[in-house]
């Protein structure tokens, strides 16, 4: 089992920008302008296709399709094409709780957590040593997981967007 939240949400904790869930589009994509994370462009849009593929891409390039599963859209980029996101700079003072999503070359998704502090650079490097061509912020200092096998347990905080993997009891 494993869960993490997975995008930033609005105060009434509905999510933040494109959320498809199971083929349905709950929330449409947001190509506004505003301030914070979200809006610091280019941000982007993390989902799985019909066909259990993932894929993570700027806004600005997601293209509206039936077969999308699974949707969420957060910002900023960490990682876009294997370059760390160029407003983010080595040795940044902006630090805070941070996880994010990338996906290997071999499709395979990582999702991270920070337990402490840090800064968005070293988070989208640590993305980028992995071998992730593309990463997406997905929230800050209100991030959780839950990862029993690991000894990871935080049930507590508010959520508007959770992302998780589940075993079924036979």
């Amino acid at each position: 089992m494993f869960a993490m939240n997975g995008g930033m949400f609005k105060k009434d904790n509905s999510p933040q920008g494109l959320f498809i869930d199971n083929e349905r589009q709950i929330n449409p994509l947001d190509t506004n302008k505003g301030n914070g994370n979200f809006y610091l462009m280019p941000n982007g849009v993390f989902y799985i296709t019909t066909e259990n593929l993932p894929k993570i891409c700027m806004t600005t390039d997601y293209k509206e399709t039936e077969q999308i599963k699974y949707a969420t859209q957060s910002g900023p980029m960490l990682v876009v094409d294997g370059q760390i996101h160029s407003a983010f700079k080595e040795g940044s003072t902006n630090l805070n709780i941070r996880n994010g999503v990338g996906i290997l070359e071999d499709n395979k998704l990582i999702f991270a957590m920070s337990k402490k502090e840090i800064n968005f650079y070293d988070f989208a490097d640590y993305f980028k040593k992995l071998g992730c061509k593309n990463a997406l912020y997905l929230d800050g200092f209100v991030s959780r997981t839950y990862l029993p096998e690991q000894n990871w347990i935080q049930k507590d905080g508010n959520f508007g967007v959770i992302i998780g993997v589940t075993t079924n009891r036979k």
